[in-house]
């Protein structure tokens, strides 16, 4: 660990690598709810992520239409990860994932496979399924999922190139709820762990990458706060600082005081 990265953090020995590609940056941005084009890139850049996801059944897949979002994303700037909001059923999902890949966006893809519209939790079986599809389809794939080990497992098992837990429902900003599951997870799979959905603010965030996962995706925490690029500023710092956290090793917790000078060789 003794180079140092443009933000003074020593590199990072184990990088953030998925599908074969490796991002510095380990946070994922979505795009969508952000008042406009100009807003949307302002906080992408300030979040210094590298990958970012555009919901294909939600945006005019036409780039060259300046209405459109993509016009505003250079693909040479922001890798490009198509994903399936909005798709309730495992046809809906391939078919979206199909779609996105023939527009040219990637063939990799944030697989969503809603099972209810008022929670917006994962249809895990409907999930598995699409997963076992696309991977087959020759697509990178990034499932959304609940915090289940089992559930996990299988989708690495059916080809997922990482496993994707939410910290707490799609949009609730409620946080990390489950942190011991989350760790299981990460202490289990052989594939990056990206916690999605949940995390609203800088501490959030900087207490989930505590846990050893590989990444957080955002979209909410950052769109539907008062000053968006501002929260993207902070979710890029307390990103960094819960993955040095994690690597530093954190002090054993006590239930008594322990002095923090020596008690040896004190003068009288």
């Amino acid at each position: 660990m003794s180079t140092v990265m443009r933000s003074g953090m020593a590199a990072d020995p184990n990088p953030l690598t998925i599908g074969g590609r490796t991002f510095e940056s380990r946070l994922i941005v979505g795009t969508g709810k952000y008042r406009d084009a100009e807003q949307t890139v302002a906080a992408l850049r300030a979040s210094g992520a590298e990958m970012v996801t555009v919901a294909v059944r939600r945006v005019d897949l036409d780039a060259s239409r300046e209405e459109s979002l993509l016009h505003h994303l250079d693909p040479k700037e922001f890798f490009l990860l198509p994903n399936t909001a909005g798709c309730y059923t495992e046809e809906d999902a391939v078919r979206y994932a199909r779609l996105g890949r023939e527009a040219g966006l990637s063939d990799w893809v944030k697989l969503e496979v809603i099972g209810d519209q008022e929670t917006l939790l994962p249809d895990t079986e409907a999930l598995l399924a699409a997963t076992r599809t696309l991977v087959a389809e020759g697509f990178t794939v990034l499932p959304y999922t609940n915090d289940d080990l089992i559930t996990a497992l299988k989708l690495q098992e059916a080809g997922a190139a990482a496993v994707m837990p939410l910290a707490s429902p799609i949009g609730s900003g409620l946080g990390l709820l489950n942190p011991v599951n989350i760790r299981l997870l990460k202490s289990r799979l052989d594939v990056p762990v990206i916690v999605d959905a949940g995390v609203g603010t800088a501490s959030d965030a900087c207490a989930t990458m505590e846990q050893g996962v590989d990444g957080i995706l955002m979209n909410t925490a950052l769109a539907a706060a008062d000053h968006p690029v501002l929260m993207a500023h902070a979710m890029r710092q307390a990103v960094e600082a819960g993955r040095a956290a994690w690597l530093a090793g954190r002090m054993p917790k006590r239930e008594w005081g322990v002095p923090s000078s020596p008690t040896t060789g004190m003068l009288d």
